[in-house]
């Protein structure tokens, strides 16, 4: 019999026919809706669950058109523009979007504006500068020649960004969706009785999935599509602000926040710097709001008899889901876009009764990245399988309840093998969930923990998908991290402080100088740098990554230089004596680096100390060296790109701290393939991570199990079985 279950697949009234074939298929007991779909009575009464959408800041067009001092809010900056007399003038939304932003010119709203010369970062007075609304442009009067002159402002989003993102890409001819703000009461009044109206219009849903809640992470747009992205951080709270809000800040935290407190000189607060006591309290306090007012609407869906689960990605901000509240809401589930192997890690660990991931590619004509998928030129099939390949990883080492799929499923109409993909992959999450529920995988020993400046509060993310923060180390490490057998924590500079360490077998430390993942001005705490080299004298291993522990001022530019053996030099030592380090290639670890292995040549990278042990180095560069102290090590990587060879090269580190076999683990010596011992089960798994067939062999009970893998192929072997060693 068809194997069925666990299972979320998108309808679509008009394509009653192909919903239902697709349902039978893919093995689905739910059925949703997505943004700018419906189900026709025929699929709400085909005998399926029905999940229903519901975002609940926008699709009220009618009275946010009444209410537009209610819409939501963001401070944006106009400028810099260069004085070339005593006069400037300087148009606000001149490389905004259009459609996206209106200048609020209420009074409260002016009184919050401010005009900096950014030459000297002074900020004028009120009367220097005036705003003229019939130019949209702010004269600022008696500047300084040649200075450089912003103006901070207030502006109206009118057009929601997740509805601007999907109108664009297909080419909607419909109404720009706006978005209310629920901080004023008016608002929560018309939300309270529009989500009982939507209950009592809704007998046949039975999971209303929020679209995350109320407030967007950042993505501010250019009116330029040659820079169109100005600005995308998934992590961000700029979306969160309005004039009511910043009084009511003020009077809980009994201190003002002014504009500059979010443009921060125009950078924003990327979520790759370490964040200051100021935007902790902001976040803290939409957190709050978001979590009491949430509560309240969550409460009305279950007075319906109706599940709550949250969709994870849009306007999720102010539902932090490890800040230690997330419980608070009531939610029955969550659901997680994933691309990529550490945000099923992330979904799988929060605490809530459902896990559920979206898979990728979205039914849509076009990617995120805008290339064709469901159109001329695409090629879904092979997108599905390049992303299953990523997320299988993770669910091998922490399963989730539930996949699905989102978007317009007329599109697959044309792509039969993609139907087919999808059949095949969703039948191996059952299996693997099975395997699960008989019992855990084989982890190895060590216990990992990643230490950066957010710690246990976002663990297996930096600020959005793979594709937008590609550039940072640890995110390749976290993706690499995911689907190896071991156990990992996040831990942040204070954990450091209050004696965490003990937990822990290995520390790793990567990023760049100043970043919240290195950590920046966290390294100047003496406390958090005596308490890692105590635990590394005493057994424990610190790898550093690029520029682990990296911030000036002390006399070595790496805080963990002694324990690395490796420092950068920042000019002040290129007239100086430079220990060679010894030259560690084949005398230990012998197979540690695996052929193919790419690390990133710094030339400013030297050894620091006299017997640091050189594995790997390129044009005078270290790439990779172990520096033994007391009886633990401190391991240094130059940088880290996560690929099959690398992935091994972190692997075989981790096992060697461990001091554990890749035989013991079931592990196999091909890097592309991986795999996973589920001991209850007796059952092995390989994952082909390549499109090309693959040889893979492993021990068991002193005889060797041989495969040939098919490209992207996933085997699981019962190993009691006869025939399973050959």
């Amino acid at each position: 019999m068809k194997k069925r279950g666990d299972f979320t697949l998108p309808g679509e009234a008009g394509y009653e026919k192909l919903t239902l074939e697709l349902a039978e298929k893919w093995g689905a007991d739910m059925i949703r809706d997505s943004d700018g779909t419906q189900l026709s009575p025929e699929l709400l009464q085909a005998g399926y669950g029905i999940y229903s959408t519901v975002c609940v800041i926008r699709e009220h067009n009618e009275w946010a058109r009444e209410n537009r001092d209610k819409l939501q809010q963001t401070f944006l900056m106009a400028g810099p523009v260069t004085a070339e007399d005593d006069c400037v003038e300087i148009e606000l939304l001149k490389d905004y979007f259009s459609q996206q932003f209106s200048v609020n010119t209420s009074p409260e709203s002016l009184e919050l504006w401010q005009v900096t010369d950014r030459t000297t970062e002074e900020i004028l007075p009120r009367e220097a500068w005036e705003y003229h609304e019939k130019t949209g442009c702010v004269s600022v009067k008696d500047v300084k020649k040649w200075h450089r002159y912003s103006v901070n402002f207030l502006a109206y989003r009118v057009w929601e960004e997740i509805s601007m993102y999907n109108h664009i890409t297909n080419h909607w001819d419909k109404e720009h969706l706006m978005q209310i703000d629920p901080r004023y009461e008016e608002t929560q009044e018309y939300i309270f009785a529009w989500m009982r109206r939507w209950c009592e219009s809704h007998p046949a849903t039975k999971v209303v999935r929020f679209t995350s809640m109320f407030y967007n992470f950042v993505w501010i747009w250019g009116q330029s599509e040659e820079n169109r992205n100005i600005f995308t951080d998934w992590g961000s709270y700029d979306f969160t602000v309005s004039p009511l809000a910043l009084k009511l800040f003020e009077q809980k935290y009994h201190y003002a926040l002014t504009a500059e407190d979010f443009i921060n000189q125009g950078k924003l607060h990327v979520t790759h710097m370490p964040s200051g006591q100021k935007k902790k309290d902001w976040m803290e306090f939409v957190n709050d709001f978001v979590i009491g007012f949430g509560k309240q609407l969550i409460d009305i869906v279950h007075e319906y008899g109706k599940l709550a689960y949250v969709f994870y990605d849009d306007s999720w901000v102010g539902i932090e889901p490890y800040n230690g509240r997330f419980e608070e809401f009531g939610f029955d589930g969550i659901i997680k876009c994933v691309f990529s192997g550490y945000e099923v890690r992330m979904c799988a660990g929060v605490p809530v009764k459902s896990h559920e991931i979206r898979l990728h590619p979205y039914l849509f004509p076009v990617g995120l990245g805008g290339l064709p998928t469901f159109a001329k030129g695409g090629n879904p099939t092979l997108d599905a399988k390049k992303y299953w390949r990523n997320v299988r990883r993770a669910l091998l080492r922490q399963p989730v309840d539930r996949i699905g799929l989102g978007g317009y499923l007329h599109l697959t109409q044309d792509y039969p093998d993609f139907c087919d993909y999808i059949e095949q992959a969703a039948d191996e999450f059952r299996e693997i969930k099975r395997l699960h529920e008989s019992g855990k995988p084989y982890t190895l020993k060590a216990r990992i923990a990643v230490l950066h400046s957010w710690g246990g509060m976002r663990p297996w993310t930096l600020s959005g998908h793979f594709h937008e923060s590609d550039s940072h180390d640890l995110i390749h490490i976290n993706e690499a991290l995911a689907g190896m057998p071991v156990e990992v924590s996040f831990l942040d500079f204070q954990d450091v402080v209050d004696g965490k360490l003990k937990d822990f077998q290995i520390v790793i430390n990567a990023g760049k100088a100043g970043d919240a993942w290195s950590g920046g001005e966290a390294w100047k705490d003496g406390r958090v740098v005596a308490e890692l080299t105590r635990w590394v004298y005493e057994g424990g291993t610190f790898i550093g990554v690029n520029e682990p522990s990296a911030t000036a001022g002390y006399d070595t530019y790496f805080r963990m230089a002694h324990i690395l053996g490796i420092d950068k030099d920042m000019g002040e030592r290129v007239n100086h004596g430079k220990w060679q380090g010894r030259d560690a290639d084949g005398i230990e670890f012998c197979g540690l680096i695996p052929k193919g292995t790419s690390l990133p040549v710094n030339k400013e990278i030297y050894v620091y100390c006299e017997d640091t042990q050189v594995y790997l180095k390129e044009v005078g560069s270290v790439q990779y060296s172990v520096n033994y102290v007391g009886k633990g090590q401190g391991i240094y990587m130059s940088g880290f790109t996560f690929s099959p060879e690398n992935n091994r090269l972190l692997l075989n580190t981790i096992l060697s701290v461990c001091k554990e076999s890749g035989k013991e683990a079931y592990l196999t010596e091909n890097v592309n393939v991986e795999s996973a011992y589920f001991p209850v089960a007796d059952t092995l798994v390989f994952i082909n991570n390549s499109p090309d067939v693959q040889q893979v062999s492993v021990q068991h009970k002193g005889q060797e199990v041989v495969e040939e893998l098919q490209g992207f192929e996933t085997r699981m072997i019962k190993l009691g079985a006869d025939d399973s060693c050959r």
